[in-house]
Formats: C-alpha cells, sequence, structure tokens
C-alpha cells in the first residue's frame, strides 16, 4: 500500500517539480535562482523518479546515454555562448559586447546572452545530477 501511495504522490507532483526548476533557470537572471538551482532541482525530480520507479523505467525515459551526451552538450553551450563575444572582438561571456540589445530590466528577455547561459548550465547541472546516479546505481 505504501508504494501504491508513494507513486501516485510522486506521478502527480513530479511535473509541477519540474515546472519550477524551468521556472527557477529562466527566472534566474531577475530573481534568486538560476541554472545551477534549477537543474538541481530537476536533476533531483529525475532522481526521486529513479528511486520510486526503478532503474529500468528511468533509463525508458531518459537512457544513460543521453543524460551523458546533455552533459557534455550543456558544457559545450557554454564554451559556445562564451566565443560569441571573443568572435565580435570582445571578451569572453562579454555580454553587451555580444551584439544582443540588454532590454528593460526586470523583464524576462532583459539580459542578453545571461538567460542564455543560464539554460545550458540547466541542463549540464540537471544530467550530471542524473548521471551520476544512473553511474552510482549501475555499479550495485
Amino acid at each position: 500500500m505504501p508504494d501504491l501511495i508513494l507513486r501516485e504522490v510522486t506521478a502527480l507532483l513530479l511535473p509541477l517539480i519540474q515546472m519550477y526548476g524551468i521556472y527557477v533557470i529562466l527566472h534566474g537572471h531577475i530573481s534568486p535562482g538560476g541554472g545551477f538551482a534549477g537543474g538541481m532541482i530537476l536533476g533531483v525530480s529525475m532522481v526521486l523518479y529513479l528511486l520510486v520507479f526503478g532503474l529500468d523505467s528511468c533509463l525508458r525515459k531518459v537512457p544513460h546515454r543521453m543524460s551523458s551526451f546533455l552533459e557534455s552538450a550543456g558544457t559545450l553551450w557554454y564554451g559556445a555562448i562564451g566565443l560569441v563575444g571573443v568572435m565580435r572582438g570582445t571578451s569572453f561571456l562579454m555580454n553587451k559586447g555580444a551584439g544582443i540589445p540588454l532590454g528593460t530590466p526586470g523583464r524576462l528577455f532583459s539580459s542578453g546572452l545571461i538567460i542564455i547561459i543560464t539554460i545550458g548550465v540547466g541542463i549540464k547541472v540537471a544530467s550530471t545530477m542524473l548521471s551520476l546516479f544512473y553511474t552510482l546505481i549501475e555499479e550495485d
């Protein structure tokens, strides 16, 4: 009986937890949070799914190769965005030098490259968290 309750509550709360993680990532430049905090929330939600529904079910949703790929893609994303400023003749991760308008403070798309960088960091952190748990469980 407790297993059924745990599964039902997890199935109900998991989308809400993941939406909150995405919210924290997307609003990290205008409020507390950001890529790391939001990525941890997303990563923990996937680990919760893994612990409640089992490794096989989680591997069907997000295979280990996919989480490893996203881990690398998040790092490459961060580096590629950083090089935009260098290619435009300014510094690495130079926000204003990338040529993207900064917008109005307080608006969602008001930070130039920062929101794009934050999304990459969120992907990296969430996939690293899941890959770490996959590796720990598969070694047993």
